[in-house]
């Protein structure tokens, strides 16, 4: 049904837009640490395999950290865990910021992970479970708000940069405002979301939580959008993360040519996913997903094989607009198969992360011994598995 963009924009509730900014912050300090990876390699003088350490080893802390604070994520402890979560990941990004030599920055890069995680898994659940009915719909808000912070978040570094200031100062900002956020939450009004309208006898038993959890882990349903979410990831984090680093080390530009590739693939996929908002109110997500696949799967080898810079440009303006909408969709069908166990999504999600925390090592072997163009291809894996894994009926899911 057709909705007029004001019943839309009322739907912007304050604690709707507490949780957007929450996940811009994560975005925002994330996209600083992918543009910068060059910097920091040169920094600290990292091989490919250390510079996959960074995001390695964090993940695997968080795969251990997470999912403990997930056992308690349905209960009257939710606002609690989102508040610890922003204070320790605004404290671990100032740590980071302060950083001379690569063990702090690793330090910083430690604590920060499994902070980011519940604090901003948890502000996911809870801007779903505010209205259940519009999950698809609460996704795609949330992930304009990541994309708006992918774009600014390069662009404040190569302002930075051009002033001087470092690659640094940033990480101290974004670490700042993540402190302030995280207070702010203490003081928003009680919300079932936050599960903390007060209801003990609705107080949530940790054993009957376990039980639950692993009923979870049992559901292939679940399994099928863990894995769709880890292979889509290919050509969206995983491609960011490696952008900059191809466009300098394999097509030779320089470092503002490698930002300006990043600024137009996230730029154009900004507006992406600012028109799936609307777009979703009238196609079906997975329909919509299907063809976007379809069409990256098409484009993405021919960015890989012209030569022009400015060719690649395009293509990846192309890319960046189909590509919108992947994360938000197929989130959204995990949510629904999690039902009112959204908090479980701190112990799925990680059970299926190991995978994604082992692939930046994996991958940066395979650079180290093949080069990273060869790394490049192995990207293409996203849409056909895609096109492969996703139910061509919603009801058959």
């Amino acid at each position: 049904m057709h909705q007029p963009k004001h019943r839309i924009l009322r739907r912007l509730t304050f604690f709707v837009f507490m949780m957007l900014v929450i996940e811009y912050l994560d975005e925002f300090a994330y996209s600083i640490l992918e543009v910068a990876r060059p910097l920091i390699r040169d920094a600290f003088a990292l091989t490919y395999v250390e510079l996959g350490l960074i995001t390695t080893i964090p993940i695997l802390v968080a795969i251990i950290i997470e999912p403990i604070a997930g056992l308690f994520a349905d209960t009257g402890k939710r606002r609690w865990l989102i508040i610890g979560g922003g204070l320790l990941f605004g404290i671990g990004l100032i740590i980071q910021s302060l950083a001379s030599l690569f063990w702090i920055f690793m330090i910083g890069a430690t604590i920060q992970a499994p902070a980011s995680g519940i604090f901003v898994n948890l502000a996911q659940a809870s801007l779903v479970d505010d209205n259940p009915q519009r999950r698809e719909n609460r996704m795609a808000l949330w992930t304009f708000s990541g994309s708006l912070a992918v774009v600014t978040g390069p662009a404040f570094l190569a302002l930075g940069l051009s002033f001087s200031i470092g690659w640094l100062v940033p990480f101290f900002a974004v670490g700042l405002v993540s402190l302030i956020t995280a207070i702010a939450v203490l003081f928003l009004p009680s919300n079932q979301a936050l599960r903390s309208v007060s209801d003990e006898d609705k107080e949530d038993d940790i054993r009957l939580n376990i039980q639950n959890v692993v009923a979870i882990l049992k559901s292939l349903v679940i399994w099928r959008w863990l894995a769709l979410l880890q292979f889509s990831d290919l050509m969206l984090d995983v491609l960011f993360s490696l952008l900059a680093l191809y466009m300098v080390d394999v097509v030779g530009v320089t470092q503002q040519q490698a930002s300006l590739a990043v600024i137009v693939w996230t730029g154009i996929g900004l507006i992406g996913d600012f028109l799936l908002i609307p777009l979703l109110e009238h196609v079906r997500g997975l329909s919509y997903l299907r063809v976007s696949a379809a069409i990256a799967l098409m484009v993405y080898p021919a960015m890989l094989l012209v030569d022009s810079y400015t060719a690649k440009l395009i293509l990846l303006g192309v890319l960046g607009l189909f590509n919108a909408g992947w994360y938000a969709i197929l989130q959204s069908q995990l949510y629904d198969a999690l039902g009112e166990q959204s908090g479980a999504v701190l112990i799925v999600g990680n059970a299926a992360g190991i995978f994604g925390a082992l692939l930046p090592v994996f991958l940066g072997f395979i650079a180290q011994i093949y080069g990273l163009n060869v790394v490049m291809w192995l990207l293409l894996a996203a849409p056909i598995v895609l096109l492969l894994g996703l139910p061509r009926q919603q009801s058959t899911i």
